[in-house]
């Protein structure tokens, strides 16, 4: 049973670890993402952004899989699925779907609108005991067509949505979605202290989770995360395997090329990575 993501982050917070939220986009990445996590008793978030849930046929079919995959594989850890980087209409879409948790993006707009479409989200999510995130100062890099600077949120502004009630906040603290290029100047600590500071116990999300070392992770916890995104390492570990089965021509030896043979390399790959998070993050035996 899909849960809201509250109470897994509250615990987070409190045990100074963070759990990952790793974007879904077919079976496959479902599969193995609910897999490890049971493997390694760890809470997970599934998120999905509005791109991956076009791609996978809508938000009825991803919450029909996901469910489904949880009853049939005895899946007994705390899932949430969480709508990443929401509008506003697709926040409301996802609700209406069967989502556990969402993310309403409303960075881009001036504070007084994304305060204002925040409150509203609030009240349905509050309503539906589902968990809301909300953002301030937008995350670098682009995702699924929404660009971002990479802005220093203000740490007046992240109070004053925090207050409104959402569950977690996800602060611009110089994060990038992607890869992170090789002149970037590494996370703002100063930045994230003075949000923390002002949200309290709220936990705090990190976006852009590909890339950032491990020592900055392990900061960033001890500053108030408690939730890291992960897309784009998955995808280059899942692409790297899948290159690696086709170029040794394993695809051409007897029936290599069904589905089930040709994207295992990559399910394996994407277990891994995930795995590798879990412990990182400090996520592991915390169900």
């Amino acid at each position: 049973m899909l849960v809201s993501a509250k109470d897994m982050l509250v615990k987070a917070k409190a045990g100074k670890y963070a759990v990952g939220q790793f974007n879904i986009n077919n079976l496959e990445w479902t599969k193995a993402v609910l897999i490890t996590a049971q493997e390694n008793n760890s809470p997970v978030i599934l998120g999905v952004s509005e791109g991956a849930g076009k791609y996978m046929g809508g938000y009825h079919a991803i919450v029909g899989m996901v469910n489904g995959l949880i009853q049939d594989m005895n899946i007994t850890v705390p899932v949430s699925l969480h709508l990443d980087h929401g509008s506003f209409d697709g926040a409301q879409k996802c609700i209406e779907a069967g989502f556990s948790s969402v993310m309403f993006d409303g960075s881009h707009y001036p504070i007084e609108e994304n305060i204002a479409k925040t409150t509203e989200l609030v009240k349905i999510c509050n309503e539906k005991n589902l968990s809301l995130e909300a953002e301030v100062g937008s995350i670098g890099g682009e995702e699924d067509g929404v660009v971002g600077a990479g802005e220093c949120a203000d740490a007046d502004e992240c109070k004053q949505i925090a207050d409104l009630g959402v569950t977690m906040l996800a602060a611009g603290i110089g994060n990038i979605h992607g890869k992170y290029p090789e002149n970037w100047a590494g996370l703002s600590f100063e930045t994230l202290a003075a949000v923390s500071e002002k949200v309290g116990d709220m936990p705090l999300v990190l976006h852009g989770g590909t890339g950032i070392p491990e020592d900055m992770i392990k900061k960033a916890i001890s500053l108030g995360v408690a939730k890291i995104n992960v897309n784009t390492e998955c995808q280059l570990s899942f692409a790297e395997a899948t290159r690696k089965y086709i170029e040794s021509g394993k695809d051409l030896e007897g029936k290599g090329f069904d589905p089930r043979k040709l994207l295992a390399p990559g399910f394996e790959a994407i277990k891994a990575t995930v795995k590798e998070k879990m412990e990182l993050f400090g996520s592991v035996n915390q169900a």
